[in-house]
């Protein structure tokens, strides 16, 4: 249980995430990759980071019910333009609207994580601004063409092709990727938890 002092090599990832995997692994421990069967919904009326912390939350508690034996980790990540969540685009015209959206304007983002460890359940979120270079029609259609957008919260993905898209960030790199390791490094430390690689530097 949380609180016990104690060092972790292994965690359950509740998340088909790629990314959030490799930066999980980036850590030194093992990951565990367990989708989780929680349905998200866009929840009328949910602030957007509420939102993330709801979908987090649920991601996490379906898979401890799996695996009550794991340090289970659910994450979400939401788009957030005056108080309105961009969720994953449903096709390549949506895509293009939300990406118009963000051109040339700053927008925040929000990533929500909870912890499942036993019967305890610990949740933070982080939140860094971004701000989008003016997007011409052209830089549009081009990048809604690779494919990128379609599993990316707001229609992008500020590594990889995305980066081409982003004149400036105001906080974390990793929380606009999908999940802020520093702070989630400190939260496990907080509670007596040491991930095993980097307890050893």
């Amino acid at each position: 249980m949380m609180g016990a002092s104690r060092v972790i090599s292994a965690l359950v990832l509740a998340s088909q995430s790629p990314r959030r995997r490799e930066l999980l692994t980036s850590l030194g421990v093992e990951i565990d990759v367990v989708p989780s069967l929680y349905r998200e919904t866009d929840l009328p009326g949910t602030s957007p980071l509420e939102l993330a912390r709801t979908h987090a939350r649920g991601k996490a508690l379906e898979v401890r019910l799996r695996r009550p034996e794991a340090v289970v980790v659910g994450a979400d990540t939401v788009v957030d333009v005056d108080g309105t969540a961009l969720g994953k685009p449903g096709g390549p015209g949506e895509a293009a609207s939300m990406l118009r959206t963000l051109s040339g304007r700053a927008h925040l983002v929000h990533t929500a994580f909870a912890v499942a460890d036993g019967a305890e359940l610990i949740e933070r979120e982080a939140t860094t601004e971004v701000r989008f270079y003016s997007l011409s029609e052209r830089d549009i259609e081009a990048y809604v063409a690779t494919g990128d957008p379609f599993d990316k919260a707001g229609a992008y993905g500020i590594q990889g092709r995305g980066a081409a898209l982003v004149d400036r960030i105001e906080g974390d790199f990793y929380t606009v990727m999908g999940f802020p390791l520093g702070l989630f490094v400190r939260t496990l430390a907080a509670r007596g938890l040491t991930l095993a690689a980097v307890g050893a530097r």
